[in-house]
Order: structure tokens, then C-alpha cells, then sequence
């Protein structure tokens, strides 16, 4: 065996412990019994403790340092390699205390948001989110920063991203965001009072997995189930899970859901088995990732072309709800924009503020201005400056995401990042497949879903965001894509550029 399969087979293995503990994670985010949690958290704890001395193995470590200079590696393997050993390095920052630690915080904390959410109490999270606070500062110290704490966590789910990045991107189109509001908000409004009526929860259940296998979600190589917060997860190419949620009053949240989680899960299953546990076998980032869901939410699931096909099978499930309603109607309800207290209803407009409060008060979280007994205050006066409306109660404001009690502090700016870059990436697809929308239109989703398998999946995180971006449409991420793209769908739907 040559140094590279070593290197492979270790790969592997802390791979297999890892997806282990993503097993066990969904587990308790769809079916743990309650009292089961304690020793759930314990179990975590262990398995990230002994992933965590797997990753820093000093016998690894030397294998990486003599890989770095081998000249015989191909450009995947070489790219493999070198990504390693950045986070073999990364990685020996940590303490295995301090790991196991944060694994329990983390348990500890799922467990109380879950009861605060139910409870409409965010006092009793409190006091789990300070720890997690106190140990997400910690850990910005022991990864270190050139600018700002808060750029540790950053290159968790964006490799490379600054705060002051973040900022410039988000100082750029938020005034042109708000023109654009201020003339939808002057136009005559669409109805979308026809969406919140009583939809069986059976029935919408059985809608979303048609959506699902239309998308070309391999169920072979995945299931669905529901969840309390709709997420995806994986433990290889050929075992990715999605849930969804369903609201028997709204019947969007279980369409946005099912599609936005599909986009998710068909980037995972379109990684090659072959590269398991290696950086090639990954997914690059998670603005990368957030991208393949936002382009099916909302490039594809909120388009014209795509309801000309898949409202009469609407129809077919919800007769009697969408009496009257045609096709141009339900289009234009699924596109709606008004600001809401729910990050994941918005629609794909006001999104961007509620991403924008998160990212402000996770800086500040972590920079220490503001403390966790702040955070109710500061998040209802940030909705009612950004959004003007009035947070009636915790469970719909500051405990309505489950990212702080996953410790996930740095992850929220890519949400936005994911709709940039879906939008550039979709617009390179219209001129790379002809008559795209056409084939929306027909229901023949699977020369797009190839498209994305050749151009992005299957390359994993052998480049980084701006390579494979450029590599894919000729630039870097450029905003304005987002901008045109919505500046020409609203003008459509709200009439005001007549």
C-alpha cells in the first residue's frame, strides 16, 4: 500500500466515525425518545473525542507532511492533500477536552431550545447558549484571527470569508434591496390568502415526495422524514436524509421545505462514492451548498414554467382548496413578498434582512457587545427597525432557528451567499441548456440536475467557492446577478416597470 491509500484509509475512518455521530444526530432530531437524551449526549461526546484523536494523529500528520511534497500526485490528489493538512493543523488547536466538551454543550443545548421553542421561554435556553457562547469565544482563541474573532467561525462553513467581506456584501445590496421592496410595497398586491386554508397533512406529505422524485432525489439513496426545523444530512453519497415540516394551515411551508431540502440532499448524492471521507468526496462549502437549494427553491420551484407543470398535480391533491385559482394565480401567491417573522417562510426578498439581523447579532454576540440575556430585546428592535413589524413571542423571534443551539455561530451570512451564487449559477445554466424553461415547463428536470453534477457536485472541494465560481460562469461572485434576476421577476409579478 503507497502512501496515498494510506492516507486514503485513514481518511476513511475518520469519515466513518464522524457519519456515525451524524447518525446519531439525526436520530435525535427526528425519532430519540426524550429521556434517551443524557446518554445520547454522552454517546456524541465520545465518538467527536475519538474522531478528534484520529484527526490529529502524529503517524497522520507525518504521512501528510511527506504527501505535501510528493510530485507524483495528480492534481485531485495533490488538491486532496494539501486541504488535509490545513485541517490537520486546524485541528491540532483543539484540545480533546475541549471537543468533548463542546459536544455535550452542544447536546445540552439542542435539548433545552427544543423545551424553551415548545415552551415559549427563552430563559430556560439561557443558561446552555452562554456556555455555548463562552465556548465558541474560546474556541476563536485557540483558532486564532488576523481582524476579527468572528472570522474564525466564518471559515468553518466558508473557507477564506471575513467579517469585513460579509459586511461589504451586504452595505451593497441592502439599499438596493430596499428600492426594489419600496416598489413592490407601492404595487398592487397579489392574493396568497387561498395558501393558509386546511391542507391534509397525509395529503401535502404525499405532494412533497412527488416534488421530490420529480427533482430526481434518488430514494434508493435517501429518505424523508419530518422534523421540528427542516434539514438535510448525510453519511455518504448513497445515505442522504431530508426532512420536511408541514403546517396543515400553510401549505408553502411543506412546498419550500421539500424542495429547498431536495436541492440540498441532490448535491450530497451527486458527490463520488468513489472519494469518500476525502476533501473531493465533501462538499466544498456551505454557501456552495446553500446555493444548489436556493437555485431549486427559488430559481426553478418559484418560477412560472415550473407551476405550469406541477399545478395540476396540486390541483389534483387539494381540490377543493384551489377552487377558482389557476396556475398564474398560485405563481404569483408562492411569490408574494411581505416581511414575516419566519426566516424559512420569507419569501426570497426580505430573506436577505433576516439573514443580515442574525449575522449583526452573532458579531456581536462574539465580540462580546452584547450578551445572551440581550438577545430577545436586540433581536425585536432589529425586526422592527429592518422589517417593521413586532415580534409577538420568543418561539416566533429569537428561538425560532436551531443553528445557535447547534453551536453553528458563522453560518448564517452563507444563506445569503447561496442565493448569489445560485442566481449566477442558474443564469450560466439558461445560456448552457438550451430552452431550459421549457424543459421546466415539461417536468424534464434531469438536464439541469446534470448540469449541476458536472459543473459543481462532482468536484467536491477540490477548489475553493471563487475557483469553482469562476470555473462554472467565467467570473467571481458578483451580487448584481441576484439583482437583475429579481429586479426582472418582480417587475413581471408587481407590474411597476409597465
Amino acid at each position: 500500500m503507497n502512501n496515498y491509500d494510506k492516507y486514503k484509509e485513514h481518511c476513511k475512518k475518520i469519515a466513518d466515525l464522524y457519519h456515525a455521530s451524524a447518525l446519531l444526530q439525526w436520530d435525535q432530531e427526528t425519532y430519540m425518545p426524550a429521556k434517551s437524551a443524557p446518554t445520547r449526549a454522552q454517546q456524541l461526546s465520545t465518538l467527536a473525542g475519538i474522531g478528534h484523536e484520529l484527526s490529529v494523529n502524529t503517524e497522520f500528520g507525518n504521512l501528510l507532511s511527506e504527501l505535501v511534497d510528493d510530485g507524483s500526485l495528480s492534481e485531485v490528489e495533490s488538491r486532496n492533500v494539501v486541504q488535509s493538512k490545513k485541517d490537520y493543523d486546524k485541528s491540532l488547536k483543539y484540545t480533546t477536552k475541549f471537543v468533548k466538551e463542546m459536544s455535550e454543550a452542544v447536546s445540552a443545548a439542542f435539548q433545552a431550545w427544543q423545551k424553551a421553542k415548545t415552551d415559549n421561554n427563552f430563559a430556560f435556553f439561557a443558561p446552555k447558549l452562554e456556555k455555548l457562547v463562552a465556548l465558541k469565544r474560546k474556541e476563536c482563541k485557540l483558532i486564532g484571527y488576523h481582524e476579527h474573532p468572528y472570522d474564525a467561525l466564518l471559515d468553518e462553513f466558508e473557507p477564506g470569508a471575513k467579517t469585513k467581506t460579509i459586511e461589504a456584501v451586504f452595505e451593497n445590496i441592502k439599499p438596493k434591496l430596499i428600492t426594489l421592496l419600496n416598489k413592490i410595497s407601492n404595487a398592487n398586491q397579489n392574493n396568497d390568502a387561498f395558501m393558509f386554508q386546511n391542507f391534509s397533512k397525509d395529503k401535502q406529505w404525499d405532494f412533497g415526495i412527488d416534488l421530490l422524485k420529480q427533482m430526481n432525489y434518488d430514494f434508493d439513496a435517501g429518505r424523508q422524514d419530518l422534523s421540528t426545523h427542516p434539514f438535510t444530512t448525510s453519511f455518504s453519497a448513497e445515505d442522504v436524509r431530508v426532512t420536511t415540516r408541514i403546517n396543515e394551515k400553510d401549505l408553502s411551508e411543506m412546498i419550500w421545505s421539500c424542495i429547498h431540502e431536495g436541492g440540498h440532499g441532490l448535491y450530497e448524492q451527486g458527490l463520488k462514492p468513489s472519494e469518500y471521507g476525502l476533501p473531493s468526496g465533501t462538499y466544498l462549502s456551505l454557501s456552495i451548498h446553500e446555493s444548489q437549494s436556493r437555485l431549486w427553491e427559488n430559481n426553478v420551484g418559484r418560477s412560472l414554467p415550473y407551476w405550469k407543470k406541477n399545478y395540476p398535480l396540486a390541483q389534483q391533491y387539494f381540490s377543493e382548496q384551489l377552487i377558482g385559482v389557476s396556475a398564474k394565480d398560485f405563481y404569483k401567491a408562492m411569490n408574494v413578498v411581505k416581511p414575516s417573522l419566519i426566516r424559512t417562510s420569507a419569501d426570497e426578498l426580505t430573506y436577505h434582512f433576516h439573514v443580515m439581523i442574525r449575522f449583526e447579532i452573532e458579531k456581536s454576540l462574539i465580540e462580546g457587545t452584547i450578551e445572551v440575556r440581550d438577545l430577545p430585546s436586540v433581536w425585536n428592535a432589529k425586526y422592527k427597525e429592518y422589517m417593521g413589524i413586532n415580534v409577538p413571542s420568543d418561539a416566533q423571534g429569537v428561538l425560532q432557528d436551531i443553528h445557535w443551539s447547534h453551536g453553528s455561530f458563522g453560518y448564517f451570512p452563507t444563506y445569503s451567499l447561496g442565493s448569489f451564487y445560485a442566481a449566477q449559477f442558474f443564469a450560466q445554466a439558461k445560456k448552457d441548456i438550451p430552452e431550459l424553461n421549457a424543459k421546466i415547463e415539461n417536468g424534464e428536470l434531469n438536464s439541469l440536475l446534470d448540469w449541476l453534477r458536472n459543473k459543481i457536485h462532482q468536484h467536491g472541494k477540490t477548489y475553493t467557492s471563487d475557483e469553482l465560481c469562476k470555473m462554472v460562469t467565467g467570473k467571481t461572485l458578483n451580487s448584481d446577478y441576484f439583482l437583475k434576476y429579481a429586479e426582472e421577476k418582480y417587475k413581471n409579478l408587481y407590474g411597476f416597470g409597465a
